[in-house]
Formats: structure tokens, sequence, C-alpha cells
């Protein structure tokens, strides 16, 4: 019970070191006893005085930082989506088809060229549900045309993922498959950009998010200025929100953590 603290292992808590199993039985029962009687929150209250009181007598080891993975909703406490799970996962395997076709069917467009307009077509996939579920049941469009109050939110899009909202677009009818099939092609009027690209698509898209790390970037700074608006009286920005969309390459540049 009072073996120095040089000679416990690296890891005290582990099953293979546990040298009394029915004193181990008798703290865990007891904060056991504490959580149902007193509530989780005395029960971390007890834990950090343990904690403080072990380094003051020399046991400053450190604690494992692997837990076990723990939902933090209960499948029974989980809200019920307000939407056709059966419809919207049909139309996400369209939209994933249609996204890689379109980078694939590009690229077969001008032998020509040895296939190499390039493009992306994994990232939208792992993208898919995140994307169809902000579209279908979060997302807010700039309603003041019609005399609502919402201004929009505001939506940074990965760029490499531009693919997958371009088929959602064409499902939708805001794209022809003319374009579609012109991808990377954009010259003559017809195709489409590479990448979110306001200048090249000014009705499509909001912001550019390529080069890499531009989209958290604007993003930080773009919902601090909503804001800065609405609490000088400027601007209602209380309903709209801002969202960005990060890959490796966004988290590898060092400008969006030296934004945060």
């Amino acid at each position: 019970m009072s073996a120095p603290a040089e000679s416990l292992p690296s890891n005290a808590a582990s099953d293979a070191f546990d040298t009394d199993a029915d004193e181990t039985r008798e703290w865990l029962e007891a904060l056991d006893g504490v959580i149902a009687a007193e509530g989780p929150a005395r029960a971390h209250f007890l834990l950090e005085k343990l904690i403080e009181e072990a380094r003051h007598n020399g046991i400053d080891r450190p604690f494992s930082a692997t837990t076990p993975y723990i939902n933090t909703i209960e499948p029974a406490d989980e809200a019920r989506s307000p939407g056709n799970l059966e419809i919207e996962g049909r139309l996400r395997a369209y939209m994933r088809w249609n996204a890689m076709a379109l980078v694939v069917k590009a690229n077969r467009h001008d032998p020509a060229d040895g296939g190499d307009l390039g493009g992306h077509i994994s990232s939208f996939q792992s993208l898919a549900h995140l994307f169809a579920a902000g579209f279908n049941h979060f997302w807010h469009a700039d309603d003041s045309a019609t005399g609502g109050s919402h201004g929009g939110d505001l939506l940074y899009i990965q760029g490499h993922s531009a693919p997958g909202v371009y088929a959602r677009a064409f499902m939708e009818g805001r794209l022809s498959e003319e374009q579609l099939l012109n991808f990377r092609q954009e010259v003559d009027g017809k195709g489409l950009s590479s990448y979110p690209h306001p200048k090249l698509m000014p009705e499509f898209w909001q912001f550019p998010t390529v080069s890499m790390g531009l989209g958290p970037i604007m993003a930080i700074y773009q919902a601090r200025f909503l804001k800065y608006l609405h609490a000088r009286g400027i601007a209602d920005t209380a309903q709209r929100k801002v969202w960005v969309f990060c890959g490796d390459g966004e988290r590898d540049e060092p400008g969006s953590l030296g934004a945060i």
C-alpha cells in the first residue's frame, strides 16, 4: 500500500500489478457509491483531491492518455432525424457516384491531354454524410430577397471535395451534364472550376478555399467579423453561422493553427 513512488510501474492502475484485488474492489465500490449518492461532480472533485494528495506525497506518475471509447450520446438519447434516412442514403449514393464519375470522365474527355487534368475522388467520399446533413437539415440560405431576416450561413467548403458539391447541384438541376463533363475545363465558359472559386463561378461559390489552409484562416476571421458587426449594431448576424471543413492538408498548414 505504501510502496515508494520510484518502485511503482509506469501504469500502476493495470490489473497486472494489482497486489490486493479486494482493496481495489472496495475503492471502486466506494467511487460508485459517491457517484450514485452525490453525483459525478462530487466524484470528480474527490478524484482531483486524491491526485493532488498523491503528488504531494511524491507519487507523480503520468496517467494513461488512452481511455475506452464511450459515445457521448447514448443511442436512446439521440434525437430522431427529421428526414427520410432511406431516401437520403440513396441520394448520397448517387452523389458519390456522380462526384467520382465527373472526375474520371473529365480526364477522358480529351485523350490528347493524356488524362492529366487531375481531380480528387476520395475527399468527397469521406465528407458525403457531413455535407448531406448540412445541406438537408442545418444550413440556411440568405432569405432577405423574400422578406426574411436570415442573412444566410457562410460555408467554407474543403477545396478537394468540390466534385461532391457539383454532383449535388447537378441533381438539383442547377448544373448541366455538359458542365460536369467539362470539369476543370472552364476556359470556354461551359465548365466547372477545379476548386471553390467565386471569381470564376460567382453565382455558385461563396469563398475560395484553395490554396490549402486558406479556408480555416478566413473562416476564423469571418466569424469574428460577424460578431463585430452584431456587437456594434451594424447588422443582425445572431442567426448566421460560419461552417468550415478542414482536411488533413488544411490542418498541416501552420497558418491554420496560428489563426486559432
